[in-house]
């Protein structure tokens, strides 16, 4: 049995894995996948990878691109999600604040420098016309830091994805104030270098496994019902997020990390840019 460490959001993009997991279908095939949830987000996976703490990561688009062109660590293998992610911008439920636009010049809370909370505020404040190197940033670390930073005022406004932050909007912790959708694929599939290099036929049968329930996952009877369960959502929510939310079985093509280096490149994200051949590779 060939162990394998894999990491990822504790998020409800994840359930096809969990339910291979859960299935034994890569115990099937000789594979012990071990699932690490990473609540912090994409900036702790990425020093996950460089530190040989996982194999692989389920990580955002723009925070494993903004890495490898630092450091080529790893290399991405898929896209997994192909869809948008779309930002919540969120405010603690008491404040004054009701408008995008209110937020300028405040405090972002991060869950990490390097994160897709951090590179999406960016992102927010150079489409709302704002001075991008003016951004204040709070750490955070996750979810639970964001709630407490706000409430105490240490930080003004957080992103996160919005439908794992509608319970919170629901019941007044947050008030979401405005949206921000990726322009470009949210989740792909990273694998650490020396893993990949040496195990490359696993890394194919792990993708055949999670892709071919990723093509029918939107067709298993009462998914909605299962999402809903399972992340304490509201079914009318899940079942919209379904809707909006599609998963890929391609690996990124050059024309569209081009797209996410550039843009991180314009916002002075990033020094270098990497080779597309160097980051993104064949199975």
């Amino acid at each position: 049995m060939k162990q394998v460490k894999i990491a990822g959001v504790p998020e409800h993009f994840n359930l096809p894995w969990h339910m291979c997991i859960e299935n034994g279908e890569f115990n099937e095939a000789g594979i012990d996948l071990q699932w690490t949830d990473v609540p912090e987000g994409t900036g702790k996976m990425c020093q996950m990878l460089r530190d040989n703490e996982t194999d692989i990561a389920i990580i955002l688009t723009e925070g494993i691109i903004k890495d490898l062109t630092e450091n080529p660590h790893s290399s991405i293998v898929q896209i997994f999600v192909k869809s948008p992610l779309i930002w919540g911008i969120h405010v603690d439920g008491k404040a004054n604040y009701n408008t995008i636009s209110d937020l300028e010049n405040t405090v972002s809370a991060i869950s990490r420098l390097g994160s897709g909370s951090h590179l999406m505020s960016i992102v927010n404040a150079q489409k709302n016309d704002w001075e991008t190197n003016d951004i204040q940033f709070e750490i955070v670390n996750n979810l639970d830091g964001a709630i407490a930073s706000l409430s105490e005022g240490k930080s003004d406004y957080f992103m996160w994805e919005k439908y794992t932050t509608k319970p919170l909007v629901d019941n007044g912790t947050f008030k979401r104030v405005g949206e921000c959708p990726t322009p470009w694929p949210c989740f792909v599939i990273a694998v650490r270098n020396e893993f990949l290099n040496e195990n490359k036929s696993v890394v194919r049968l792990i993708l055949d496994i999670i892709n071919a329930t990723t093509e029918e996952f939107k067709q298993i009877p009462s998914i909605d019902r299962t999402l809903a369960t399972r992340y304490h959502q509201k079914l009318e929510d899940i079942q919209q997020w379904l809707t909006q939310t599609q998963w890929s079985q391609k690996n990124l093509d050059e024309k569209t990390f081009d797209k996410v280096q550039n843009k991180l490149s314009e916002l002075n994200i990033i020094t270098k840019k990497a080779d597309f051949n160097q980051i993104v590779k064949k199975t």
